[in-house]
């Protein structure tokens, strides 16, 4: 991969993680935590399977029995039709055969052979009859949906060895490292179709996918998934995705949104379409805060970030002669897109950096994805109050923080006014109120405007959005649910 689609990628994926303007998930961290560690047995609770097709693991609908016999979930008859759905469509998966997927053919020398991709059997040239219609589950923020395509993936007995579970974002990176290899391949002045090819390995590694907050924002992105989506159809895959926003409300405002439109179509011929929407706003449930937060810049405060780190790290010495098996390392390399990023202090799972170390530095979205995926907990000391002057910064604590709430990362932080309130200006825009668009973004993300102010760095739409969201996203990874839960060893793997 060059250096220029290298770029490009970052670009890419930096835009999607500041520039979603569609709402956001809260997920329930209480939920996925407790049903991990009680997910053995609710089998056994719920009884013996009805169906033959069922294996030892409990299908959705006893799972979520449990889970609210339990006390983890509380009833809701809504939230109970959408898991009937699910258990139905589980059925149907357990009983689909996937048929075969054409394996590509040896290279050839003529150019019409390099420009026509070519396989050893023939392509399809439409969906199988067989495979079952897709979920397509949307909804307002905090209505479970990430919760509920859990509980189905999490349900697939080990005989479904094809599936993934995927966050969007990262889908699309992995899509774009793909689709630039497959043009590497293919030369420069082929003119092959690269789409074909990435949907051929993604429909052989996995014939169910699961896709979490599906949003198109990017003119790439737009280009890409219709004949994506196409392909990973036609080879038998099967999907589930979760959205903010209905098919038709999908790239509303895109630039050549007209070629979107037959991506549109098909995802509403061959997904069952379902509103989530209950009047249950599961944000709203009151959560217990944990000091994971320090202000403002003290000696004491300072010392609390210190004696939290070296508890949660194992000591550079030790009384014991037995070596140490995960020292505390300075400047721990980190490989990204084929360049090296260093950690200042790190064990294998914690990590430690200053504020300027982190985002002063011209780091992208997949840096920081790569580094919460890497580190369940990550320590950030001396977040100073960012002003107008630090906008490119500010930008990428916010990109920081999306990747870190991706990846149910912990985060401890010490900053010089409360966390909360690093992009505020006392709440003042260009004529010292909150505007409408604010206001309303707010309110939507359940976020009390008292508490972290408004910024006048921020004018977009889409910055405006990205700015009350990474401070509900602070807020909620302040809670006691996330220090309990977060971090990589209590959370299920997305990939």
């Amino acid at each position: 991969m060059n250096v220029s689609s290298v770029s490009f990628v970052m670009r890419a994926a930096a835009r999607r993680l500041i520039a979603a303007n569609n709402g956001t998930h809260r997920r329930l961290t209480r939920t996925r935590a407790v049903y991990k560690s009680t997910l053995a047995s609710a089998a056994a609770v719920a009884g013996s399977p009805s169906s033959s097709l069922l294996t030892t693991a409990a299908h959705p609908l006893q799972q979520y029995d449990f889970l609210i016999s339990s006390g983890t979930l509380r009833p809701d008859t809504h939230q109970r039709r959408i898991i009937q759905l699910l258990q139905s469509f589980y059925v149907n998966v357990l009983s689909y055969a996937p048929p075969p997927v054409p394996s590509a053919a040896p290279s050839a020398s003529s150019l019409l052979s390099r420009i026509f991709t070519r396989t050893a059997t023939p392509e399809p040239d439409a969906p199988p009859q067989t495979a079952p219609k897709g979920l397509y589950l949307y909804g307002d923020v905090g209505t479970g949906k990430t919760m509920l395509m859990d509980l189905f993936y999490h349900s697939l007995p080990p005989t479904i060895a094809r599936k993934r579970r995927v966050h969007f974002h990262a889908f699309m990176i992995d899509v774009h490292k793909r689709v630039h290899a497959a043009k590497a391949q293919m030369g420069a002045h082929d003119g092959g179709d690269p789409i074909l090819p990435v949907a051929r390995d993604l429909a052989s590694e996995a014939y169910v996918l699961c896709f979490d907050e599906f949003q198109v924002t990017d003119i790439a992105d737009a280009m890409i998934l219709r004949r994506l989506f196409e392909n990973l159809l036609r080879y038998g895959v099967v999907m589930i995705i979760t959205s903010n926003r209905h098919p038709d409300e999908l790239y509303k405002n895109g630039i050549q949104r007209s070629s979107f439109i037959p991506a549109i179509d098909l995802l509403k011929s061959y997904f069952q379409i379902t509103n989530l929407d209950s009047g249950t706003d599961y944000r709203r449930i009151p959560r217990a805060l944990s000091h994971v937060y320090y202000s403002p810049l003290t000696p004491e405060n300072r010392a609390e970030i210190d004696k939290l780190f070296n508890s949660l790290t194992t000591p550079l010495t030790s009384s014991s002669s037995s070596p140490l098996a995960d020292p505390v390392v300075a400047n721990r390399p980190l490989t990204t897109f084929g360049r090296t990023i260093h950690v200042p202090l790190s064990t294998s799972h914690v990590a430690r950096f200053t504020f300027d170390e982190l985002c002063a530095r011209p780091l992208s979205a997949a840096d920081y994805l790569e580094i919460t995926r890497i580190f369940g907990t990550i320590f950030v000391t001396d977040v100073p109050k960012l002003d107008i002057g630090r906008k490119d910064v500010a930008r990428r604590f916010i990109t920081f923080i999306d990747a870190c709430y991706e990846s149910r990362t912990k985060l401890f932080i010490s900053s010089e006014v409360p966390i909360f309130q690093i992009f505020s200006d006392d709440g003042a825009s260009a004529n010292g109120q909150l505007s409408d668009h604010m206001r309303s973004v707010m309110d939507d993300l359940g976020l009390p405007p008292e508490i972290v102010g408004a910024s006048a760095m921020f004018t977009g739409e889409e910055e405006i959005f990205a700015f009350a969201r990474a401070c509900s996203r602070l807020v909620q990874m302040g809670s006691k649910e996330w220090a309990e839960t977060g971090g990589h060893d209590t959370t299920w793997s997305d990939y």
